[in-house]
């Protein structure tokens, strides 16, 4: 005998009333991974493990280096005001006094060169854009493009350059 309309279900799958097909991605869960599958993951989750722990690596020492500069920013205008101060200090004026501030600047130039920001002046070197910022030019006796006088010393390495040496020039 010939079954009902109702009873049938279009596209030859099987009745209403009957079991319906797993689908597939139940089946892949169900089914247990190859080990080269497996192995494959594990892999690939020990690799992105490796380079996430590399990635954080790098933004920990980019984050030390960025908090050493700001450190070492906020040092310079301590420095600065030393500076000044000893420069009003009379040559025949050898108090404690002069004394004391110029150990205190020392020690303050001592803990930028520890930060990794020695101080540099160049006086008699080439002028170097990268290192130096050039805030007069004077007729002297020495080659064009030379260093002649330091306005304000600079900070750094060749490779990190805290602040750059304002610098006087000798020109042609």
């Amino acid at each position: 005998m010939a079954s009902s309309f109702a009873e049938r279900e279009p596209d030859g799958l099987e009745p209403a009333g009957g079991e319906s097909p797993t689908p597939p991605a139940a089946e892949a869960r169900a089914q247990p991974a190859a080990p080269a599958e497996s192995d494959e993951r594990l892999l690939r989750a020990m690799a992105d493990l490796d380079n996430l722990r590399k990635r954080f690596h790098r933004e920990v020492v980019r984050e030390r280096e960025a908090e050493r500069s700001r450190v070492a920013v906020e040092w310079l205008p301590v420095v600065d005001d030393l500076d000044r101060a000893l420069e009003h200090v009379l040559d025949d004026e050898q108090d404690g006094l002069a004394a004391g501030v110029r150990v205190v600047r020392d020690h303050a130039l001592d803990v930028l060169a520890r930060l990794g920001f020695p101080r540099f002046e160049d006086v008699g070197e080439r002028f170097d854009p990268a290192r130096h910022e050039a805030v007069g030019a004077i007729e002297a006796d020495a080659p064009p493009g030379t260093i002649v006088a330091v306005v304000r010393p600079g900070y750094g390495t060749p490779e990190v350059i805290l602040r750059p040496a304002a610098v006087v020039v000798a020109r042609s």
